[in-house]
């Protein structure tokens, strides 16, 4: 794949020309080698953006809060790494910025892929696009960034409209690019059926859901444009978003005769050597409990399959975002929907609360026991005590404004989550985290450390936490997916977006929070 040369006009100049896209770099394999200048700094962190001309949206916003930032980091190695990763959604994964044939002079779209992967996740884009909201602020200009975000709200609408139990989806028609193909999936039987020229993978994911409203919510908040919400599909959308919601409170059995329901809302099975890329039980997963209040997922925010159905951290993101959504639609006088948000937001909490919080006996400091968060639940009595570092985590409650980061239970959950109780945590010589089943034990996520570090108020564990992520990169100055915790040179993904920007963007909330630490050095 050509990174974005042809788009690059499209965007800026409403036209293609000027240059070619032989001229641009494959990106996914300019991404894995080291390019001059090199910075200053023990780790010699290579230089990661591609040439101007061959950036997918450019914005002067963005290169002056780069200059201003960079300017107030002392360390070398760490601004080289901030120069890197803030920009790189818009340096790079912007794949296709239009309209709709629909409404070809008013309804924006915005195709955003992951990075090395050509699909819109609808998860993925949501948090690409959340890094860039200190830069947002109101503007109709088909060129803004705020032309971005209605764009990829439109299109996620579309997206969910579409099919809505489905994840990962295929470039629009309008911008005349080709569907991906998919292999993993060419063997799928997925319950409702889905066209793999519009969808790249229908794996259900209740994150995905709540994303959507997580990004409109993003949006609303940032330039106060309810209008906008009112022109297209934002509103269906939002009623589907919730529709799914409420068919995946649907248990497995029936709780009178302790048989299986049928028909399910969504089954999913795959011809794979992988137990975490199917659902056990003939597509149907692990049995889910009748009267929880809770809403099922199939797959993690990983897109790995769940152990048990009641994901507790996506469950948290949906319960925050309905109520924020809500005032959405109450704005543009879609009131019954409103309310009916609400009113499915506030019983949540309260399952969540009551479900998704376990007792481990001996378990607290002082060997008197702890409640805390489990991962997931199934309503009867099972629980799973662990994390995962991809978002939304329980590590991340906190940060997404589910729970304080001073609640007890919170508390007892993080410090469990960020030790060897949970399974998934790592600590190396390179780098210690938390990691994923989706790359298996002793691979640490850096994503975690940037969640580790957005979540703490103790300047020791951010700035060890900051010294690992320098560590991490294998010298490219860039955060990859998974890194081994012994070995730097071992990672998975050499382009991986989200987790770039959000590095970035924890960047910026430590210059707000705690500007002392960028003007500190590492290189110790």
């Amino acid at each position: 794949m050509v990174v974005g040369c042809a788009q690059v006009f499209v965007s800026l100049l409403g036209q293609i020309g000027v240059v070619t896209c032989q001229s641009c770099p494959d990106y996914s394999s300019y991404s894995k080698t080291r390019h001059e200048p090199f910075s200053s700094g023990r780790y010699a962190l290579s230089s990661a953006r591609p040439p101007p001309l061959c950036r997918t949206f450019n914005s002067s916003a963005l290169e002056s809060l780069l200059s201003s930032v960079g300017d107030t980091i002392a360390d070398p190695d760490l601004r080289r790494l901030f120069e890197n990763t803030y920009p790189n959604t818009l340096d790079t994964a912007i794949k296709w910025h239009g309209f709709s044939s629909s409404n070809p002079d008013s309804e924006e779209l915005t195709f955003i892929i992951t990075g090395d992967i050509n699909a819109m996740w609808l998860r993925d884009s949501a948090n690409q696009l959340q890094s860039y909201l200190p830069l947002l602020s109101p503007s109709p200009d088909f060129n803004s960034l705020a032309s971005l975000f209605r764009g990829a709200i439109n299109l996620q609408a579309r997206y969910l409209l579409t099919s809505p139990y489905c994840n990962s989806f295929q470039p629009p028609p309008e911008s005349n690019l080709p569907p991906s193909p998919n292999p993993a999936a060419d063997n799928d039987i997925v319950f409702p059926e889905y066209d793999p020229n519009k969808v790249f993978e229908c794996k259900y994911e209740l994150d995905s859901l709540a994303s959507f409203l997580q990004l409109s919510t993003n949006y609303h908040e940032a330039t106060h444009d309810s209008s906008f919400f009112s022109k297209f599909h934002w509103a269906k959308a939002a009623k589907t978003v919730l529709e799914t919601a409420k068919n995946m409170t649907t248990p497995t059995l029936d709780p009178d005769t302790n048989r299986p329901l049928v028909p399910q809302p969504y089954t999913f099975t795959r011809k794979t050597t992988r137990s975490t890329e199917t659902l056990a039980n003939d597509g149907i997963g692990h049995p889910a409990a009748a009267g929880t209040g809770l809403v099922r997922s199939a797959f993690r925010p990983s897109d790995d399959s769940t152990t048990y159905q009641f994901l507790i951290p996506s469950n948290m993101l949906l319960c925050v975002y309905l109520a924020s959504a809500s005032l959405i639609a109450r704005e543009i006088n879609e009131t019954s929907l409103a309310d009916e948000m609400m009113a499915f937001s506030t019983p949540l909490r309260k399952a969540i609360q009551t479900h998704g919080i376990v007792s481990i006996p001996g378990d607290g400091e002082n060997g008197t026991g702890e409640r805390v968060y489990a991962y997931e639940v199934d309503g009867f009595g099972g629980y799973l005590l662990q994390d995962d570092a991809n978002l939304p985590s329980l590590l991340s409650a906190a940060w997404f404004g589910y729970v304080s980061p001073f609640d007890p239970v919170y508390i007892g959950t993080r410090r469990r989550i960020l030790s060897a109780r949970n399974p998934y945590y790592s600590k190396g010589e390179v780098v210690g985290g938390v990691g994923s089943a989706h790359t298996g034990p002793g691979r640490v996520w850096p994503m975690s450390l940037v969640v580790r570090i957005l979540t703490s108020e103790d300047d020791d564990e951010i700035k060890g936490a900051l010294g690992e992520l320098l560590g991490s990169t294998d010298g490219l100055g860039l955060v990859h997916e998974s890194v081994d915790g012994w070995d730097a040179a071992r990672w998975t993904r050499e382009w991986f977006s989200w987790a770039n920007g959000l590095f970035g963007g924890m960047i910026l909330d430590l210059g707000r929070r705690k500007g002392g630490i960028l003007g500190g050095s590492f290189q110790g």
